[in-house]
């Protein structure tokens, strides 16, 4: 049955694969028929209907992009339907395919070519050819197929031609844009660290992989720090009468300065960079204090002009923040009279104007980046809470981990605290197979450490393949120079670690380190709660002296397996056994020693089952196995087996050896009933005539016994 089920639904997916080309096909095969013998113009107003339906769900399909994985056959359905519209137009036009408007089919190629797939082109030039052979061959009767060969050539070398000229100018203006893009990101990314919003280009590696929300708020804050500085530079220029004011952001470390804002009557300002060392520049960085220069000295000093104007007066004001120089307000003007005091007052009025803004954005974009790591942090304290298993937990913390971080390895590790031993449970990234899976004793490795110090390692993230240790001295993740152990800790008690590697350098540094630290503590919480959960599943289902199912739970799995077995209509039997004089065991051992009876019994059974079948505990001294897809036979046999290995079986106690027997009843559905209280009944039945008939035997049920208990 189950063959069969599969076979049908392959067949009804292949049918709902094909159809649409199928349809195609069938149009133009249509389409030849019509040019050899026009049929009933009732058929023609079908056959238009169709291809009209045809193509309008094709290009729906087409336009809203549904079962993008299915892109290229829904692009040779179209295409095909198309080409069948095409060659049914312009064999009605004058001239047919000899006609002046059959090179609409060129066009038509053209257009494939550029927007399918390209085998789905492919398919429609050969499509293109094969239905225009059947009309050449089959609906006109001609011979020579000198006309059929050179149409399909053309038709051939305008979907190339268009594929060469038109896809690979597409791929040129896709490079052009993305380079300009980059371009772009880049200048708002250097004008970011020249206002000290970003760190050094180090990191950017991790905030690129973060997402695009880091670039737009970039972009943010330099448009309004440009805005800011643009305005103050055009109120000293409006009411000073400057010809230029610019801002120069200084670069220590080459010594250089380069033009960040200006406001400029002037049109021939160099675009630099310029020496630091150059005018009075060098003297101002020495200084650290404002200097004004009038006179005809001025003009050498304004280093920023590639076409120098006439310069009467220039000053220079140092932007001191943290006692550092970040920038250099410089203003000039065409008369020659000094800035005065109140003038200067004013300039360094707006140098602190320009800090205060710079330092506004900064704190905005701190503010916002804690915003954003916070929203990420409680979608992943959401996947974490939802995870209810302990690999949905692991898999839930790595995939959010990626949101903080950039990583080439991800693996978890669990620490048994009876065994001091640490298992690897998961891992992601290269050598992931020989990793997952091992164990290693508690060592002096950066795992062991985390776990005993409960405090992540190494320092700074730093990593050296050859002089740490990971795991153990054979367990080895891939050669990184960053990587980062934080231990799972909840409630003072470490379950484990979080092992993070990147082939970067400095991956896991201040900016995302605290985060993974406070993802982790997350994750450990969720690590406990799902053990505590598969535990509490554990005691609801099994019972807690043989770790088999009990009562209930074996109820319902035999419930379930006997409806599967109606539906199907296979055989499925029921074991029952109990231990023959249980209550004497007790009485003369004690039951300590019962208890050991029991579990020995359990063991028995577990070793006797197969691996589909269900063994519990119903209650006392009785146990209950379920087998499926077997007849009477097959579960005696088995019965017999149990009972044999339980006779052969000694227990040792204080007062001497002690052998036991077991009596077992099997009955089989459906014979001896399709519900669970009947078949169970049956069972019972069978095992009182056992007992009834002298114990340490199996009984099959058979319609006699109806009752018999």
């Amino acid at each position: 049955m189950d063959p069969l089920v599969r076979a049908t639904l392959g067949l009804q997916h292949l049918i709902a694969k094909g159809t649409g080309l199928a349809v195609s096909l069938l149009l133009g095969g249509y389409l030849v028929c019509w040019a050899v013998d026009p049929p009933p113009d009732a058929y023609n107003a079908a056959a238009l209907a169709l291809l009209a339906v045809t193509l309008v769900v094709h290009l729906y399909r087409r336009l809203k992009k549904l079962a993008p994985e299915d892109a290229g056959r829904r692009d040779v359905q179209l295409f095909t339907t198309l080409t069948t519209a095409a060659y049914a137009a312009v064999l009605h036009t004058p001239g047919g395919l000899d006609g002046p408007y059959y090179p609409a089919l060129y066009a038509l190629m053209m257009v494939a070519a550029a927007f399918a797939k390209p085998a789905a082109a492919v398919t429609t030039v050969l499509y293109a050819a094969c239905l225009e052979a059947g009309l050449h061959f089959v609906a006109f009767g001609q011979t020579d197929s000198q006309k059929l060969w050179i149409h399909a050539g053309f038709l051939a070398v305008f979907a190339f031609l268009n594929v060469s000229l038109f896809r690979a100018e597409i791929a040129r203006m896709r490079r052009l844009s993305r380079a300009r893009i980059q371009s772009e990101l880049e200048k708002i990314k250097e004008a970011a660290r020249s206002y000290r919003l970003i760190s050094a280009p180090s990191s950017e590696r991790h905030r690129s992989e973060r997402g695009d929300d880091e670039d737009r708020l970039l972009q943010s804050s330099v448009d309004e720090i440009h805005q800011a500085v643009t305005f103050a530079l055009d109120l000293l220029h409006r009411s000073l009468g400057l010809t230029t004011a610019l801002l120069l952001s200084v670069d220590q470390r080459h010594e250089q300065l380069r033009i960040q804002e200006l406001v400029s009557d002037w049109n021939g300002v160099a675009p630099g960079p310029f020496s630091s060392r150059d005018g009075i520049f060098g003297a101002l960085l020495a200084r650290r204090e404002t200097i004004t220069v009038a006179g005809p000295r001025a003009g050498a000093h304004a280093i920023y002009y590639a076409l120098r104007p006439e310069v009467g007066a220039l000053c220079a004001v140092p932007l001191i923040e943290h006692d550092q120089i970040r920038g250099v307000l410089v203003v000039d003007r065409s008369e020659a009279r000094a800035f005065g005091d109140p003038e200067r007052q004013l300039l360094e009025a707006a140098t602190h104007f320009i800090l205060r803004a710079l330092e506004n954005e900064r704190t905005f974009g701190r503010v916002q980046r804690a915003k954003t790591e916070q929203g990420k942090l409680y979608r992943a304290a959401e996947a974490l809470a939802a995870a209810t298993t302990e690999a949905s937990v692991i898999e839930a913390a790595v995939n959010h981990a990626r949101e903080f971080a950039a990583f080439d390895f991800a693996a978890v590790t669990l620490f048994h605290r009876n065994s001091a031993s640490h298992e690897i449970c998961a891992v992601s990234g290269d050598g992931s197979d020989a990793l997952v899976g091992q164990q290693f004793r508690h060592n002096t490795g950066l795992v062991s450490m985390a776990v005993a110090n409960r405090h992540a390692l190494p320092y700074r993230g730093h990593y050296d393949a050859a002089r740490q240790v990971v795991f153990s001295a054979k367990l080895t993740p891939p050669a990184m120079p960053s990587l980062l152990v934080v231990p799972l800790v909840v409630h003072e008690r470490v379950l484990g670690t979080l092992v993070l590697g990147s082939a970067q350098s400095a991956a896991f540094g201040d900016d995302v380190r605290p985060t993974l630290e406070v993802l982790a503590s997350h994750m450990a919480v969720s690590l406990a709660n799902a053990r505590m959960l598969k535990r509490l599943e554990e005691l609801a289902t099994t019972d807690g002296l043989t770790g088999l199912l009990n009562k209930r739970a074996l109820i319902a799995a035999a419930s379930e397996k006997l409806r599967s077995a109606k539906r199907f209509q296979k055989p499925l039997s029921v074991l029952v056994g109990d231990i023959d004089h249980f209550k004497r065991v007790n009485d003369t051992y004690g039951h300590d020693v019962g208890d050991v009876v029991i579990r020995g019994f359990g063991e028995v059974l577990k070793r006797a089952k197969r691996d589909t079948d269900i063994v519990g505990r119903f209650g006392g001294e009785e146990f209950v196995v379920v087998c499926e897809e077997t007849g009477d036979d097959g579960a005696k046999l088995l019965a017999e087996r149990i009972r044999q290995e339980l006779e052969a079986t000694t227990f040792q106690t204080e007062l001497g050896p002690l052998k036991v027997t077991c009596s077992l009843g099997v009955a089989t559905a459906p014979q001896a009933g399709q519900a669970w209280e009947q078949l169970f009944k049956a069972t019972d039945d069978a095992l009182y005539a056992s007992k009834r008939g002298g114990r340490n035997r199996v009984t099959v049920w058979s319609p006699k016994l109806q009752g018999a208990a």
